[in-house]
């Protein structure tokens, strides 16, 4: 069923667990997803991000990922992730996504104010979740990778004034996280996770989540993180998926979707387990 964000994540926060975003730009990726999460009777939110419209266009996106999310037997969100352009939040709206994420980290901090502010009131007219981002999540490599993470870290004051002011339904954090590959391992700060989430009150979201160790989640998730975002672990299971049936002699695509798809399938199984929203759809 086709749901917005919004009764998910609460209810991920009132039972603190996790629920898994993972991008979808193709649909083996949004197959594996979606039959992982109904095996598991979990809700799941899929999406795309403009950084990845390159790979497939939104319309395109929107042709498989909102008919595949009407017809499954749990909530699933549909979520534009990352937007960087009003125009392109715009089109995703239109489209039929049920979350968009506004991201204006970058800017200053009265302009990511008002800019999510009037998302917010945009999207709330149509029934559709926001998720903005306060302090800058980085790349670890790239040309948003950030000489002094820290720098740009979530200040909890600031996020409690910005989370008043906007009306936002799910805030983004900066705590040491970092989109892509982790070149060494990452060091949370759990306890701006917590303080963060005591302040503002509502569902807080970890992108760059591909990499961290298996304690990390638990420990973010306990302490307040209710979205999870993935991305290179499920890109990857695909690629390695897809050179087993290769090696199997697989000689089609037709003959190497299968493995390319139970691969994905295999992640989406280890994030939901872990992040603790199996059986809570």
């Amino acid at each position: 069923m086709l749901v917005n964000m919004k009764e998910m994540l609460e209810k991920a926060k009132a039972g603190h667990y996790g629920v898994s975003f993972f991008n979808a730009v193709n649909m083996e990726m949004a197959k594996a997803v979606i039959e992982m999460a109904e095996e598991m009777k979990a809700p799941v939110i899929v999406g795309t991000a403009e950084i990845l419209l390159p790979a497939m266009e939104l319309k395109h996106v929107s042709k498989y990922l909102i008919p595949m999310a009407k017809e499954a037997s749990v909530p699933v969100a549909v979520h534009y992730d990352h937007g960087l352009t009003f125009d392109r939040c715009m089109e995703a709206l239109d489209l039929g996504f049920t979350s968009i994420m506004y991201d204006c980290s970058t800017l200053s901090y009265e302009d990511n104010l008002s800019k999510v502010a009037e998302m917010v009131r945009i999207c709330h007219e149509k029934n559709v979740t926001v998720e903005g981002e306060l302090g800058h999540v980085g790349d670890n490599a790239g040309s948003g990778k950030l000489e002094n993470p820290s720098d740009y870290y979530t200040d909890p004051d600031l996020a409690l004034d910005f989370v008043q002011k906007t009306g936002i339904d799910a805030l983004a954090v900066a705590v040491g996280n970092a989109h892509g590959d982790y070149a060494f391992p990452p060091k949370l700060d759990f306890d701006r996770i917590r303080i963060i989430s005591e302040k503002t009150g509502i569902p807080l979201v970890l992108h760059g989540g591909s990499g961290l160790s298996n304690s990390d989640f638990e420990t973010a998730v306990k302490l307040g993180i209710c979205k999870i975002n993935i991305f290179t672990d499920i890109d990857k299971a695909g690629k390695r998926g897809i050179e087993n049936g290769l090696k199997a002699g697989a000689k089609t695509m037709m003959e190497l979707m299968p493995y390319e798809t139970d691969a994905m399938k295999e992640v989406v199984r280890e994030k939901i387990s872990l992040f603790g929203s199996s059986g809570k759809a």
